[in-house]
């Protein structure tokens, strides 16, 4: 099967859709948690990036006031919104462009 970056990788590069980080896990048949993915695709997104592959995250959203992270780098789930401190926030979604 190959090792769990390589099967995000595989995930990553035969989806036609935006995944979040539990897609990917599902997908993937992985047993870890989101923020354990998260980890994982910082590498991918180096390994990809050696190959000519980006990696684009489409960035989470506050579900109450709509705030959009748009300059976040981390592609972790940010943990509150800095204008309404609301704990509801989107998940990011990653997909790749060669």
């Amino acid at each position: 099967m190959g090792t769990r970056r390589e099967r995000i990788m595989e995930v990553l590069l035969s989806s036609d859709a935006p995944l979040t980080a539990e897609a990917i896990i599902e997908a993937a048949g992985l047993d870890m948690k989101p923020r354990d993915v998260y980890e994982e695709l910082e590498h991918v997104r180096k390994t990809l990036r050696r190959q000519g592959i980006k990696l684009v995250m489409v960035p989470p959203e506050c579900r109450k006031c709509g705030y959009v992270f748009k300059d976040r780098e981390r592609l972790s789930r940010p943990s509150r919104c800095p204008q309404c401190k609301s704990e509801r926030i989107s998940s990011p979604l990653f997909y790749v462009i060669r």
